[in-house]
């Protein structure tokens, strides 16, 4: 279930509604420059460990479960095929910091895409969310979040 308009964020210590994302530069939105890529690692093997820590990619995240590894990054000059072969991502990131406790965030970002019919891959950090969406469909991924409220500022 999405919070509505209004309520978007609640304050978990109090309950109240917060005011909408753009009322607060933590939760405003910046489209990174560069693209992104997504893969399903087949293993955690030293070769993949020594790629991503290279240096090259300023961003990138492995997550393991018991029934995969997940591998998003920024793409970046003379990266595997196999990451240049997924690197169709974009990503908003969220400019944070965040209060961990702050919920709903998510959620609420997620809501407009959802309804603009535009497919996300997310990633959280402690201090933020790193939301990606398919380079085709970026323009009506920015589109639907400005119509939503949420405000872009530019990259630092």
């Amino acid at each position: 279930m999405f919070l509505s308009r209004k309520a978007r964020v609640r304050d978990p210590l109090t309950t109240q509604a917060m005011p909408p994302p753009s009322d607060h530069p933590c939760l405003h939105l910046i489209l990174l420059d560069k693209k992104f890529f997504v893969v399903k690692a087949e293993k955690l093997d030293a070769a993949l460990l020594a790629e991503l820590s290279s240096g090259k990619s300023s961003v990138f995240s492995i997550t393991r479960t018991p029934e995969e590894i997940s591998v998003a990054g920024e793409a970046y000059e003379g990266m595997s095929k196999t990451f240049e072969e997924n690197s169709g991502w974009r990503c908003i990131k969220i400019a944070g910091p965040m209060e961990f406790n702050l919920t709903g965030v998510v959620a609420s970002f997620t809501a407009p895409l959802k309804t603009a019919q535009v497919p996300v891959f997310a990633v959280s950090t402690w201090n933020t969310d790193y939301v990606l969406v398919p380079d085709g469909k970026v323009a009506i991924a920015v589109d639907a979040l400005k119509q939503d409220g949420w405000v872009f500022t530019e990259q630092n």
